[in-house]
């Protein structure tokens, strides 16, 4: 019923609505795929509706039924975004990726649109008034007025390929952002059409028509590496494109069979992502992309539940997807920081709330009990940075979850995922994770076998994470860049040589034990080095013997002079028998020589100052003999 508002919105402008009927002279391609999901047959209507994903702003029973903390701090956002006009996209800000690597410049105006857009929508819904049109309608139009949509960093019609350094309008790129464009564009006109419509006649039907271009027609007509069965295997993109391709379909009232079609081909990129998703849940992204991955897939699932209820619940039963929603607890440390492999950062946001309802969705207390224990740390968000209207939606109407009382933290628990190679080990005092599997997982560091060790919230030994991504980082350069090499992670050298990316670079004959009094792992690394390494032989045995000590030895066979680095977010001291944290922790050193200590300063790096605001410390530890062993305690 309530969709009924968008098309009253446009029934006086007919002849601009014909663009969303069926194309005569386009065929779709078969997705010849059946529309199931882990064998689930998912049952569509032929002609399936629109869908409410959020109460329109006529709806005030709703949108006044928030609290007024939150409606006072939607409207106090909205009020700032109104006072701060937008940036202006210039060629060269487009150009500046191809011309010299950058993205921070282009990217930062793109997303302060998109934000400000966002701030001006929840007031609007949150107040009810009219007052917030002019500037809403000037913001939505600003953004139908882009030449494209997609960042500069995927303007590729293939994977991998070359980027060119100008949109094309006449053929549009469907990536990450262009489909989280079009389903932002999407919610606002189905949520405050009437009140764009009041401001600027006949602006929804240019969203449709964009929305349509952009993203639509190229979804449907068009195979893109990321759906699936293609080009490599799927990763984040192919549930995130898809939940925001399935937002704009199902919030906007384009031709019934149309959207048929984009639910099919959505249910067979799910089907797939899934498929070749590991049973264990595990995300080798790391726990940022998780919020784009499993959050996402969770999107895609409770939009697709609005259409076939019952064959979605079977879905969220199934043992995979929840695995997938536990993941992000497993990996949490404590307060903002997480076990971060790749290209995670140590410091992630918040939970919001979209991990309670994944928590919900899945039947899961525990995950429930910490996302939204997490989520109301700081008290309830409004995520600001966010740039999907959406979430912000969803945040705010279901912010009153956080104001139920929450059982006190469960015991915390071990977790190993053999998909990925990763052993989370707690006890009372330390976190320890370590990185088994290969050199070739989705945002790969080289950091087989590597060690992360925190004492409460405060880290002892650290992943230093990934830089702020630029042309260089997904290039054939990228392990040019410091911070995705062995060297930099808590891992030996043979003479200077360092592990290589690739699948075969992996470790071997792991073993792991796990018991109330100890969480241990073995691995054989020689195989993470190349050739030039003269490696023989490389055992690791990692061990948390609960509320005593961790202890880190190594055994080599080796041609070659072997160095280990430890990395830390302090400088340690150097003492007779191994390094100091002040009140944090001791590591003795057996079969060591003398101990180097080199500063790495991350000022001018964005995301690496976020979470190393001091830089980062290396200790490079010379190998006496064939034995080298850390007691940490």
């Amino acid at each position: 019923m309530r969709m009924n508002l968008l098309y009253a919105c446009l029934s006086c402008h007919n002849k601009l609505i014909n663009i969303f009927e069926y194309p005569r002279k386009v065929r779709l391609m078969s997705t010849h795929v059946p529309p199931q999901i882990l064998g689930v047959p998912i049952t569509l209507p032929d002609r399936p509706s629109p869908v409410d994903v959020i109460a329109p702003r006529t709806d005030r029973g709703v949108w006044s039924g928030l609290s007024d903390d939150i409606t006072g701090a939607l409207l106090a956002r909205g009020q700032a975004c109104a006072a701060t006009p937008a940036p202006p996209l210039l060629a060269r800000d487009l150009c500046a990726f191809t011309r010299d690597g950058d993205r921070a410049g282009f990217e930062a105006k793109y997303f302060a649109r998109r934000r400000r857009l966002n701030g001006l929508a929840m007031a609007a819904l949150a107040e009810g008034t009219p007052c917030w049109g002019p500037d809403l309608a000037d913001a939505a139009w600003q953004i139908c007025e882009e030449t494209g949509w997609q960042l500069p960093a995927h303007n590729a019609h293939i994977r991998g390929g070359v980027r060119a350094p100008l949109p094309d309008p006449d053929r549009p790129v469907v990536d990450l952002f262009a489909a989280e464009t079009a389903a932002q564009l999407a919610v606002l006109a189905a949520s405050a059409g009437d009140l764009l419509e009041a401001c600027a006649p006949t602006i929804t039907a240019r969203i449709m028509r964009e929305v349509d271009i952009r993203v639509i027609t190229p979804y449907l007509t068009e195979k893109i590496w990321w759906m699936g069965d293609l080009d490599g295997p799927t990763n984040n993109w192919t549930v995130w494109c898809t939940q925001n391709v399935m937002l704009a379909a199902l919030c906007l009232p384009i031709e019934p069979a149309r959207r048929h079609s984009v639910l099919v081909r959505a249910i067979a990129s799910l089907d797939t992502f899934l498929r070749e998703y590991p049973d264990d849940g595990a995300c080798d992204e790391g726990a940022m992309y998780y919020r784009h991955a499993g959050l996402c897939l969770w999107g895609a699932l409770h939009l697709l539940e609005q259409i076939a209820p019952q064959d979605v619940a079977r879905v969220w039963r199934h043992p995979k997807i929840r695995n997938i929603a536990a993941y992000i607890e497993a990996v949490h440390i404590a307060d903002r920081t997480y076990v971060n492999f790749a290209d995670c950062p140590a410091l992630n946001p918040r939970c919001t709330l979209r991990e309670v309802l994944f928590a919900q969705a899945t039947r899961n207390d525990r995950l429930r009990d910490f996302a939204c224990r997490d989520a109301g740390a700081d008290g309830w968000d409004d995520l600001p940075d966010e740039i999907n209207l959406w979430y912000r939606a969803l945040q705010a109407l279901h912010g009153s979850m956080l104001d139920a009382p929450l059982p006190p933290a469960p015991p915390k628990r071990d977790a190993w995922y053999p998909s990925v190679g990763l052993l989370v080990a707690r006890d009372d005092v330390f976190t320890l994770a370590v990185k088994t599997g290969h050199n070739d997982d989705s945002h790969n560091h080289n950091d087989t076998g590597s060690v992360i060790l925190y004492r409460g919230a405060r880290p002892v030994l650290i992943d230093v994470g990934v830089g702020t991504y630029t042309a260089r980082t997904f290039s054939p350069d990228r392990y040019q860049i410091w911070t995705m090499q062995s060297s930099w992670h808590n891992l030996p050298g043979f003479g200077g040589v360092m592990q290589q990316a690739g699948r075969e670079f992996a470790a071997r004959d792991v073993c792991v034990r796990r018991d109330h009094q100890i969480a241990e792992i073995e691995m054989e690394l020689a195989e993470a080095w190349p050739k030039a390494a003269r490696l023989h032989g490389y055992h690791r045995r990692v061990a948390l013997e609960k509320n005593r000590r961790v202890v880190i030895e190594d055994r080599y066979d080796c041609d070659l002079p072997a160095e280990l680095s430890l990395m830390f977010a302090e400088p340690p001291q150097i003492t007779s028998h191994g390094l100091v944290l002040p009140r944090l922790a001791t590591i003795t050193i057996e079969g060591a020589g003398k101990i180097r200590l080199d500063h790495r300063p991350c000022v001018g790096d964005a995301r690496l100052e976020h979470s190393w605001p001091e830089g980062v410390w290396r200790a490079v530890i010379p190998v006496q003999g064939t034995r080298l062993c850390l007691t940490i305690n």
